[in-house]
């Protein structure tokens, strides 16, 4: 991670930005290299890098798979609309500038609730008539397939792509597979859903990591941000179709920097790339 920039001065800070409060976009943010956060949101990310060191995989892998879904779905399906939900901060390579290099004409709408990704986002899109913010809670469904926005600029008769990339971690409790269940439920057959989730391989090694990360963020001011196992993370993708992760593993639910890598991997993954999971998935 590059060095920590100053803290934004208060005439810096966006409407509704609590400066004292973190939030887990600006910490993302930050291990990305971003320069938007602010000094209770260093404090976090400084606790996570002295509990493990490469913490920084974990968003690295995170966004890789993001950008190398979206560069499969645009190029290999007929989709044209796409629904990012829990979207984060504008960095290098957005969902829209992926699949628009490949689809000019596709719509994509992005959703969150923080205020400085709104803020951020809606200056970013200005120029771009096929391309939303949209303020909503994606832990509420229907506060999402039932915005105005969303219904204007998509049409869920036919086939979309719904990214939950890095959002339902974020989720506390057991609730999860119904949140998940209200989106799929929703979507035509023929769409897809990429994401990905904290990741507890359960092997003891690599779940001691999930662990110490997993008590920073839930028992601290973030107060959520839970390592589930594979038969949890699955069970929040009922009745779909898994795309096939790589060349050498079948359908499956693998870590993040193993979905279609860019080529052949010449150094092995960090244990903490190992705790966040990716998978892309049609719905029949």
């Amino acid at each position: 991670m590059s060095g920590a920039p100053q803290a934004q001065s208060p005439s810096q800070v966006p409407v509704g930005v609590d400066p004292n409060r973190p939030s887990i976009a600006r910490i993302y943010d930050g291990f990305l290299g971003g320069k938007d956060h602010y000094e209770v949101d260093r404090v976090v990310m400084g606790k996570i890098n002295e509990a493990v060191p490469e913490a920084v995989d974990i968003a690295r892998g995170n966004r890789g798979f993001l950008n190398r879904a979206c560069r499969f779905l645009a190029s290999q399906t007929t989709i044209d609309q796409y629904l990012d939900c829990g979207s984060g901060l504008p960095t290098a390579e957005n969902t829209h500038q992926i699949v628009q290099r490949a689809k000019p004409d596709a719509r994509v709408i992005y959703v969150d609730n923080d205020p400085v990704v709104l803020a951020h986002g809606r200056a970013l899109l200005e120029e771009n008539d096929n391309v939303h913010m949209v303020e909503a809670d994606i832990f509420n469904p229907p506060s999402v397939l039932k915005n105005e926005v969303v219904l204007r600029h998509l049409d869920f008769s036919e086939p979309l792509v719904l990214l939950h990339v890095g959002t339902l971690h974020h989720f506390e409790g057991d609730g999860g597979p119904e949140v998940m269940r209200q989106y799929i439920d929703s979507l035509a057959s023929g769409s897809y859903v990429v994401f990905s989730h904290f990741y507890d391989p359960e092997e003891p090694e690599l779940t001691e990591i999930a662990k110490k990360i997993e008590a920073i963020l839930v028992q601290g001011p973030m107060g959520a941000g839970r390592f589930r196992t594979k038969d949890e993370i699955l069970a929040m993708l009922p009745g779909l179709e898994i795309v096939k992760p790589n060349a050498t593993t079948g359908p499956d639910l693998v870590a993040c920097d193993e979905w279609w890598p860019d080529g052949p991997r010449l150094t092995p993954l960090s244990k903490a790339a190992r705790c966040i999971a990716g998978i892309v998935a049609r719905k029949p």
